[in-house]
């Protein structure tokens, strides 16, 4: 049996397989070629000469080193790994480079072996059901067993269990083709003993079964390492993703509540001026077509502060058109805020509430002022309006949903883009008016990376 430098040694072998699956995740363009499903030739060919550069580079330190660091070649595992991912072309071809070290060393026999090697992992990626199922390659041959042989023993299968049965006998197929390999390498080492291939105990090799299951399973452990790391990083990824995905569906969620809401009271604004005022309708007309082009033409999320205060110009036309004398807007609008860059129609839920809720049956009717300004890296907008106020307990539950489209829904989405860093606050006194007050970052004061990479971490 092994020593314990032996056992060490095995060791030291699969940690390296981690350390060298770890490094890969740090260059963003291996990960592109590495975490798919489905590759072009060209990224095969570029994977496998990704994988024969670092793996053939392991055999290169070990020669080099005068056999002084033996654990840290994994040239065969290396191979195995790039079939097992890439199918045919690419383990075939990294096990031909990553031979080149020991045929220059005289060990002749690497490159059949290692080609084979390339070839059985191959087969193993053609062994998978699906090809999602090659990120969950598990070396656990106890576990794979006992999950196939409890899911067989059953009659009636579910579709998942049956997902079950697939992947275990897959991974079964797997283990045992790393075995296989493994029994390779013994048969060559043992052939030809001078010009074969290399391995880690070439030096006091003791020829049993013991140690031939010890040594094939640090093989299967290097190859399917590897794998593990890589399928976490790929979940991981698929997570940002999908919540990414869900974010903007829930903002475009959020935006939709509040289009149809203020073009439904614009239509029936017109309905009721057609025959009172033909010539008031078509102005009317004007600025919603003007308004509407703006809406299909804005997809983003973001857009510059001036083209929202643009968008409430228009709005407040229309809505100018139908209170006259009794509706005032006033602007004070920091010079500086103009270009900032805000969440897409973020001010008119607001101001329409202002009117509807706090001008609107106000005898006299009122004014609605539109304050901005910058202080260090935050951006404020201010709302406020000499309405009728909001009563105590309808503004200690102005934030919930069901309260209406205007401040529930504009606080949601600054939630889901801004995360914590973000205030929006409602004072009112019943009477006396409402004043809104948003606090958000102002991304243009970070640079226009940095205020998006803030965003994505929030």
């Amino acid at each position: 049996m092994l020593d314990q430098q032996q056992l060490a040694a095995l060791l030291v072998k699969v940690a390296v397989a981690a350390s060298i699956a770890s490094i890969l995740m740090r260059f963003a363009r291996i990960q592109k070629w590495l975490l798919r499903d489905e590759r072009s030739v060209a990224e095969r060919l570029q994977l496998a000469f990704t994988f024969s550069v670092i793996f053939g580079a392991s055999a290169g330190v070990r020669i080099l080193s005068h056999h002084q660091y033996q654990a840290i070649d994994l040239a065969l595992e290396g191979a195995q790994i790039a079939g097992l991912l890439g199918g045919y072309v690419t383990g075939l071809l990294t096990g031909l480079l990553v031979s080149l070290p020991d045929m220059f060393d005289g060990k002749f026999m690497s490159m059949p072996l290692f080609a084979a090697a390339g070839i059985l992992g191959a087969l193993m990626h053609d062994l998978a059901p699906e090809r999602e199922d090659v990120w969950h390659f598990s070396p656990f041959v106890d576990l794979n067993l006992y999950r196939l042989l409890r899911q067989v023993s059953r009659m009636n299968r579910s579709a998942i269990q049956r997902r079950v049965v697939d992947r275990a006998a897959f991974n079964l197929g797997c283990n045992a083709i790393v075995f296989i390999t493994e029994a390779l390498r013994w048969a060559v080492v043992v052939t030809f003993t001078v010009h074969g291939t290399f391995f880690i105990f070439e030096r006091g090799l003791h020829l049993d079964l013991g140690t031939f299951l010890i040594c094939a399973v640090t093989t299967l452990f290097a190859v399917s390492l590897p794998i593990r790391i890589w399928s976490s990083f790929r979940t991981e990824r698929q997570l940002e993703l999908q919540q990414v995905r869900l974010t903007e569906a829930r903002l475009t969620a959020l935006t939709n509540q509040i289009n149809p809401h203020f073009l439904f009271n614009t239509l029936n604004s017109i309905s009721t001026l057609i025959r009172l005022d033909p010539d008031r309708a078509r102005s009317m007309i004007l600025k919603l077509s003007k308004i509407l082009r703006r809406l299909l033409r804005k997809t983003e999320n973001f857009s510059p502060l001036h083209e929202e205060i643009s968008f409430i110009d228009d709005y407040l036309g229309i809505e100018m058109v139908r209170f006259g004398d009794k509706l005032r807007f006033q602007k004070e609008i920091e010079p500086g805020t103009l270009d900032r860059m805000v969440p897409s129609m973020i001010l008119q839920p607001i101001i329409e509430n202002s009117i509807k809720h706090g001008l609107a049956n106000k005898i006299d009717g009122g004014t609605v002022w539109l304050r901005t300004w910058l202080d260090g890296t935050s951006l404020f907008i201010e709302i406020e309006d000499n309405g009728l106020g909001i009563k105590e307990k309808r503004l200690a539950g102005i934030f919930e949903e069901g309260n209406g489209v205007g401040v529930s829904n504009v606080n949601e989405r600054l939630r889901v883009l801004f995360g914590s860093g973000y205030r929006l606050t409602v004072d009112s006194t019943p009477g006396e008016g409402t004043k809104t007050l948003i606090e958000m970052p102002d991304l243009d004061s970070y640079g226009a990376e940095n205020g998006l990479a803030m965003l994505a971490g929030k």
